[in-house]
């Protein structure tokens, strides 16, 4: 009896979701009782590959990004990832797939598969990259009309949020039901999150995640954004990872801390010798994502609602400035020990694909490393106060992907065609709506 099948046996288990993430982070994939998994899985179940094409709205480009149109892949369950899903009743599991056609070759365009030609790179170096997500999101009522604003959710005391409740005990312990079964349900599935503090806006979390793995984080932290929603419903609230979700509060953000360790030694890279704090390494690494992050956006602000956040003064990043303990800027260095040293990505959104944004992340680093990049100096004082250097516009960010070719290699010509075709089309979509504040301010008065 394989390990597998021990697995699925001693958990009872009658019903396998096999589960991808497609281009905009989202589960996609085949349930099947546990019986025929078995029986299917070496062969790989089939999907068509046209899932990494479609848009949020579930739509597609015009334009033909893969040939042929239509053909089906393999999905090949990793069992590593296999976990209970603790939500039903009926005993079930989860497992994650990678993407296979059917000669064997690994599918370029599948978001698991670019972290991973990433990571490849600097295996081939001998150095293993760590990484810790923090995930921000908002806890809200539910919203069965979309043309109608988003409202805090009452919590224990009856009453809604009205004012900001920053790393507040008792305003986080209003949702206490919800996150007991959050932190229950990520438990059953080995999400190894660690704390939970309230953020600035009214109803707004933050999740941590210890640091780890960047591929195994990755996962989490798509397992993760699946479990809260489900917490959230069973307590007739919603869960959302929206960048912007609400006029007037703070963005929801992905703040991805990094670090670079060798791994013959065990040593973190980025710590400086002879009493510098830094090594040149480092260094090249902070100059490579000041060079290539607005050139990433795409990956990390993926929806046309993401740029709603990259504001000034809002919490959230408009350049790419870097320096030690300063939150205003998008690459902020952490006071730590050298065995600790990292840099803090803060520019990318909550609702971005975590997969591609971690490639996107360590993508921009290890072409600092490469080309031998110098970064500025750290500056001092508020970033807010520079000049806005990060695209304002979704339109702005793919057209700075589409011509940068380093990123292009990086992370796969293919992938960066499909990605942008995708993104094109969602935006064209977003373009043809017309919107409340148009009718409210120019309907009568031009």
């Amino acid at each position: 009896m394989s390990e597998l099948e021990s697995w699925l046996k001693e958990r009872g288990i009658t019903e396998i979701e096999c589960v991808v993430a497609d281009i905009n982070g989202i589960a996609r994939g085949k349930i099947l009782p546990g019986y025929k998994f078995l029986r299917v899985h070496a062969d790989g179940l089939r999907l068509p590959e046209s899932i990494f094409t479609q848009t949020v709205t579930g739509d597609y480009p015009d334009e033909d990004v893969i040939d042929p149109v239509d053909r089906d892949i393999r999905l090949r369950p990793d069992p590593t990832t296999i976990r209970i899903v603790p939500w039903y009743d009926e005993a079930t599991a989860q497992v994650i797939a990678d993407c296979f056609h059917h000669d064997g070759s690994p599918v370029e365009i599948a978001s698991r598969y670019v972290l991973r030609r990433v990571l490849r790179l600097y295996a081939e170096r001998g150095w293993k990259p760590v990484v810790s997500p923090e995930l921000e999101f908002y806890l809200t009522k539910i919203n069965e009309d979309p043309d109608y604003p988003l409202q805090p959710p009452i919590g224990r005391s009856r009453r809604p949020e009205t004012g900001r409740a920053s790393y507040g005990i008792e305003a986080a312990n209003e949702f206490d039901p919800v996150f007991e079964d959050v932190y229950d349900w990520c438990e059953a599935q080995e999400i190894d999150i660690d704390t939970l503090s309230h953020e600035a806006g009214a109803g707004q979390m933050e999740i941590n995640f210890n640091h780890g793995d960047p591929l195994a984080l990755a996962d989490q932290a798509f397992l993760f954004k699946r479990t809260l929603r489900q917490a959230a419903i069973k307590h007739g609230i919603y869960a959302t990872f929206m960048a912007k979700p609400m006029e007037g509060e703070p963005g929801s953000s992905m703040h991805i801390h990094q670090s670079l360790y060798d791994l013959a030694t065990g040593r973190n890279l980025f710590a400086g010798e002879g009493g510098e704090p830094f090594s040149p390494l480092f260094l090249s690494y902070i100059a490579g994502l000041q060079k290539f992050l607005p050139a990433a956006m795409p990956l990390m602000a993926p929806n046309v609602n993401s740029y709603r956040r990259l504001r000034r003064y809002s919490t959230a990043p408009i350049n790419t400035h870097w320096a030690v303990e300063n939150r205003t800027v998008g690459l902020r260095v952490p006071e730590s020990s050298p065995e600790a040293r990292r840099v803090e990505n803060r520019v990318a959104g909550a609702d971005a694909n975590p997969y591609l944004a971690m490639a996107a992340t360590l993508a921009c680093g290890w072409l600092g490393i490469e080309h031998g990049l110098e970064p500025t100096d750290p500056i001092r004082g508020s970033a807010y106060r520079r000049a806005q250097t990060l695209p304002q516009q979704m339109s702005d960010a793919l057209a700075k992907l589409a011509a940068s070719s380093p990123l292009k290699e990086v992370l796969g010509e293919h992938f960066v065609e499909v990605l942008l075709a995708v993104k094109q089309a969602e935006n064209d979509a977003y373009q043809s709506v017309i919107s409340s504040w148009e009718r409210e301010h120019l309907l009568l008065n031009v």
